[in-house]
């Protein structure tokens, strides 16, 4: 898949802001295309997105449960 393609489809996918946002600039938002999760700027929408496999988004999600990725 190039750029284009991959563009397209994280178009076409329909992006969800988190309940726990609280409707300030700090968030970003995720789509589930599939075996994929897609991540995007919530203030950059046209900036594009990161997409993570299935197993990795599932690896980020524990991380940041336990508090692996809490500062200090």
């Amino acid at each position: 898949m190039n750029d284009n393609d991959a563009a397209g489809e994280l178009a076409a996918v329909r992006w969800r802001t988190s309940s726990h946002s609280g409707g300030g600039n700090d968030c970003v938002e995720v789509a589930f295309t599939g075996g994929a999760t897609a991540v995007r700027d919530s203030k950059d929408r046209r900036g594009g997105g990161l997409t993570v496999s299935a197993r990795g988004w599932d690896g980020l999600l524990r991380s940041a449960r336990s508090g692996a990725l809490d500062p200090g």
